[in-house]
């Protein structure tokens, strides 16, 4: 084999983001949903830029030349990603332009320009202007001998280049940020469907307003994008939460790393801009349409335009749960295994809620990652401990981009009696872990929530994860043992059932792979199915190598990044990976091992990258009781099976449809996963009553 054995982190990544916006170029799909995923593909890649060119720079700087696995220096890396990116946003702008545009023009939603407003719209918009935007605008001078000010990352940004003060003086230089505060797509009237205008174009028009008896020679948008690699030095500070707003205060003046700038910029414009930001040649992007696509995410709701998006999936009441019995009845009678958003998340909120009321619970113990800007849990979590329970949260600061809401819930629940932890020194606390003592009249009881997702109610019902709520004992000491060896300085025991990174969880997956080896090796069934976002790992990948070249099925069905090569002869050829891009993000991470026939299912916080394994608090749970390893197994066969959505991961890195077999019709996994929740719920309604029980008058004997 002359190919690498892997596939570079940095360009599998970019192909998930193409994937993304394949969804957007899909003229099968609802008009207005792709525009969403083109406007997804933009917040994808403002991520990607800020951290992993950020992270590739800082190498390249340090003079590191160490050779990933796929065998490129980091200098490589930067100079292939770049190109590949460049690549990247004219598909975007074809997309938007050639595509996306001229079909929303036809189905009555236009983009006017500033000279295209007839005398209603012009009187309209020229209102809201100052009515609205003028009074919140900040025009600020950035001539060649005034210090350059401080630009928010990621915001969009006017330059106008000014007449000089006289005939024959230099142009002069002016910017406004043009921030989240004002929307950024103008409404307005229309005799055909709707109509809008870009806040820029409305800004443009009305600049004599900000600099009267000024000549105005052009007005450009721009936006920069500034390094976020920015880590924690954990073992300097006394104080994570001091040290963690001075990083967050460091990104916000770190070096700008991209500047985006409209075509139509001057070339004296744009040297000046990209002079003054000190953003190399290289790093300059020139963007044919409108900047910052990810604005388009937050497309105005106007009403007559519903034929135009999916039809609504709302998320389904699972028949385990019976909404007049409380959780602790429900999960005490069996397992309960939720899928999201097919089922709905109010059972793990109303688990919290109720356990933060339920005078018999003595303590929660639970661990926050990411949260919602309201999150009941939350809210819960206070009235816990104002009630006087035992309450204790792992809130993790480090969740990049969440940090500045993390510090604030912490604070929060610190002041309301919540024992607040910040993690563990040196790691992430990525696991999702919710654990209950409650008092009952056998003893003290313990109810865990595990999952593959974070603790928010809004992602809830765009992901899909899973959720297993138990009172298992030996989950339930698991689960003691685990906050215990988090909250104090005990060394982690020995866990009963669950493994936890990265003290036991890449030596259990690499005995799992090795078991199945040996199984094969005596000529018996061996199989692998692997349902992960990210497959980086070196080490777990040539695992999966050595159990392939020994005849081990291995089925990979992976969101994001792959290095993984599959179908190689000789290397991967039992091996097969797959991805699933589609309304839903595919965020779950479910593992399935055949052991013999003896099958041994598990959910997971994990993904299989060497952060998640050595750098990570992280945690691996079995699913053991039948009816919910049944329903596991299935979602992990229906997502295999996907012929409408899927992808298969070709060996040369490119990604080519799955085609249905010729004697199957087409299978849409997420469809046919709410059809089934849908089914689970009417047939638990049409159940036979078994048993009248009468209302009786209060105060009544029965």
């Amino acid at each position: 084999m002359t190919e690498p054995r892997f596939f570079n982190r940095e360009l599998s990544w970019l192909e998930f983001n193409q994937r993304v916006l394949n969804e957007a170029r899909d003229p099968a799909l609802p008009l207005l949903e792709r525009l969403k995923f083109l406007a997804i593909t933009a917040s994808n890649l403002d991520e990607f830029v800020s951290v992993r060119i950020g992270s590739l720079q800082w190498q390249i700087a340090d003079g590191d030349a160490t050779r990933d696995s796929a065998g490129m220096t980091p200098q490589e890396q930067l100079r292939a990603v770049l190109a590949r990116i460049r690549q990247f946003v004219a598909d975007q702008y074809t997309c938007l332009l050639d595509e996306l545009r001229p079909a929303l023009d036809a189905a009555g939603i236009r983009q006017l320009s500033a000279d295209e407003l007839n005398e209603q719209q012009a009187r309209i918009a020229g209102a809201l202007f100052l009515d609205e935007i003028y009074p919140v605008l900040s025009p600020m001078a950035v001539d060649e001998d005034r210090d350059f000010p401080l630009l928010a990352n990621l915001t969009l940004h006017l330059a106008m280049r000014l007449a000089g003060s006289d005939a024959k003086g230099p142009s002069r230089y002016a910017v406004i940020p043009l921030g989240r505060a004002v929307p950024r797509l103008v409404s307005l009237p229309s005799d055909a469907g709707q109509a809008y205008l870009l806040l820029e174009d409305l800004v443009s028009r009305e600049l004599h307003r900000l600099f009267p008896g000024i000549d105005v020679l052009e007005a450009v948008p721009f936006r920069i994008t500034r390094n976020a690699d920015l880590e924690l030095q954990e073992d300097l500070s006394s104080d994570l939460v001091a040290e963690m707003q001075e990083v967050l205060e460091a990104r916000k003046s770190s070096a700008s790393i991209r500047l985006q700038v409209a075509t139509r910029a001057s070339s004296e414009l744009r040297q000046f801009l990209q002079r003054r930001l000190d953003v190399p040649d290289e790093l300059v992007f020139d963007i044919p349409g409108p900047l910052d696509l990810s604005g388009f995410m937050r497309f105005p709701d106007w009403p007559g335009f519903d034929a135009l998006k999916y039809e609504p999936f709302p998320p389904v009441a699972n028949p385990q749960i019976d909404p007049a019995t409380s959780m602790f009845e429900s999960i005490a009678s069996r397992d309960v295994l939720l899928y999201h958003p097919y089922d709905s998340y109010d059972p793990v909120t109303r688990f919290i809620e109720e356990a933060a009321d339920d005078a018999d619970v003595l303590a929660i113990k639970q661990t926050l990652y990411r949260t919602s800007a309201r999150s009941p849990i939350v809210a819960a979590l206070r009235r816990a401990a104002q009630r006087g329970k035992y309450v204790t949260a792992v809130v993790e600061l480090r969740a990049r981009f969440d940090e500045a809401r993390n510090i604030e819930w912490a604070n929060d629940l610190e002041r309301n009696g919540v024992q607040v932890i910040y993690g563990v020194k040196g790691l992430k606390t990525h696991a999702k872990i919710c654990l209950v003592v409650r008092r009952e009249l056998t003893g003290l009881v313990r109810y865990v929530h595990f999952g593959t997702g974070n603790y928010n109610e809004q992602t809830a019902r765009l992901y899909s994860d899973a959720s297993l709520m138990t009172c298992d004992h030996e989950l339930g000491a698991d689960a003691t043992s685990f906050f215990h060896a988090l909250t104090g300085y005990s060394q982690p025991q020995q866990f009963r059932k669950i493994e936890a990174a990265p003290i036991g969880l890449r030596e259990r997956l690499l005995e799992m792979i090795e078991a199945e080896i040996n199984y094969r090796h005596l000529g018996r069934k061996a199989q692998i199915i692997l349902k992960l976002n990210s497959l980086v790992d070196p080490a777990m990948i040539e695992s999966l190598y050595l159990a392939s070249q020994a005849g081990v099925k291995i089925r990979l069905n992976i969101r994001g990044i792959c290095c993984l090569r599959p179908g190689v002869p000789g290397l991967s050829e039992n091996i097969t990976v797959t991805s699933v891009i589609d309304r839903f993000l595919e965020h779950s991470r479910i593992l399935y091992f055949h052991h013999g026939g003896d099958e041994r299912l598990f959910i997971s916080s994990a993904d299989w990258m060497p952060r998640n394994l050595d750098r990570r608090v992280e945690l691996l749970v079995p699913v053991e009781q039948p009816a919910a390893k049944v329903r596991l197994l299935t979602i992990l066969k229906l997502h295999l099976q996907d012929s409408v959505k899927a992808r298969r991961l070709l060996p040369d890195g490119s990604y080519a449809k799955v085609e249905p077999g010729r004697t199957r019709e087409p299978l849409h996994s997420q469809a046919e996963l709410y059809r089934r929740a849908k089914a689970a719920r009417d047939d638990a309604e049409r159940q036979p009553v078994e048993v009248f029980e009468p209302h009786r008058a209060q105060g009544q004997e029965p």
